[in-house]
């Protein structure tokens, strides 16, 4: 970012960027409510060189200049708009295409054990196109057996998900036993997303369905090139405020449980569609060759 009266070159921002090294951009989408935890991904993510773009879905702005480093990230507001609907809007390929990662994460994420300069440093060695940081299983809220913590560095697949019902073994190759990450904290190569940009459909903002076909864009064998890194890992705390009440207060007024029903039915509504939508444009193309049909 630049001031208007900057000569050209010159950024206020304090941000090292070497010569012929690209940076990588972190998006998150940002609740008054979550501005702590936020704050703290921010911080990180900003010591690590990372340019730092906040998604305001409850239209409050200004009361985030009480942080130091308010200044140094770009503010985006849109009132009830998910993550996807801002990623679509203002994170086209070619707008970003100068990062050699993009971070599109959620709000309610704990970072302590996170080094998102490590972590890049990972992904590049192990030729993850599209990854995830682990979950924390002591402190998370955890949905997918895949994302949870190993005793290793790297993983690409799961085989034993108890309790979830998603029955992987040593022969399954889809998705989400191997090929798969969540999409709380998804992380892609500028490749990748390039492809997943182009996946998103522009009405349906919640994109549910969309981690099911991301291994199509890992830039070839998608249990090789989609993994979670163990080694660098957060917490999901799973305290979602999107479509709440925008109020000050912390308790949750009748209306705003209202609103969050909606948003659950509408992302249901928007799976099924998602779903019809790809077997559709499967049926039209008769030059796609499945690979992993």
């Amino acid at each position: 970012m630049r001031r208007i009266w900057d000569p050209p070159g010159r950024s206020h921002v304090k941000i090292d960027i070497k010569a012929n090294v690209s940076t990588n951009l972190f998006a998150v989408t940002a609740g008054l409510k979550q501005k702590d935890l936020v704050s703290k991904m921010v911080q990180k993510f900003l010591a690590s060189d990372f340019v730092v773009m906040l998604f305001h879905y409850d239209g409050i702005v200004d009361k985030w200049k009480d942080f130091e480093w308010s200044d140094q990230v770009v503010h985006v507001s849109a009132i009830n708009q998910s993550k996807w609907w801002f990623a679509k809007r203002f994170l086209h390929p070619d707008i970003v295409a100068d990062y050699g990662y993009i971070f599109l994460w959620d709000e309610d994420l704990g970072v302590e054990n996170f080094h998102p300069d490590k972590y890049v440093s990972i992904i590049k060695r192990e030729g993850l196109e599209v990854s995830q940081p682990a979950l924390d299983p002591k402190e998370s809220e955890v949905h997918h057996q895949i994302t949870v913590r190993r005793r290793s560095e790297v993983h690409r697949r799961t085989y034993k998900a108890a309790g979830s019902g998603e029955g992987c073994d040593d022969n399954s190759t889809a998705p989400p036993c191997t090929g798969w990450i969540e999409m709380m904290a998804p992380v892609f190569s500028r490749a990748a997303w390039r492809c997943v940009w182009y996946m998103i459909q522009s009405d349906l903002v919640h994109a549910w369905g969309l981690d099911i076909q991301l291994g199509y864009c890992a830039q070839g064998d998608r249990t090789k090139n989609v993994g979670v890194v163990d080694a660098e890992y957060i917490v999901h705390y799973n305290r979602p405020t999107l479509g709440g009440s925008l109020e000050e207060n912390t308790e949750v007024s009748s209306q705003a449980m209202d609103h969050r029903v909606g948003v659950r039915r509408r992302s249901f509504r928007e799976l099924r569609e998602f779903r019809k939508r790809w077997r559709a444009a499967v049926e039209r193309d008769e030059c796609w060759n499945d690979p992993y049909k």
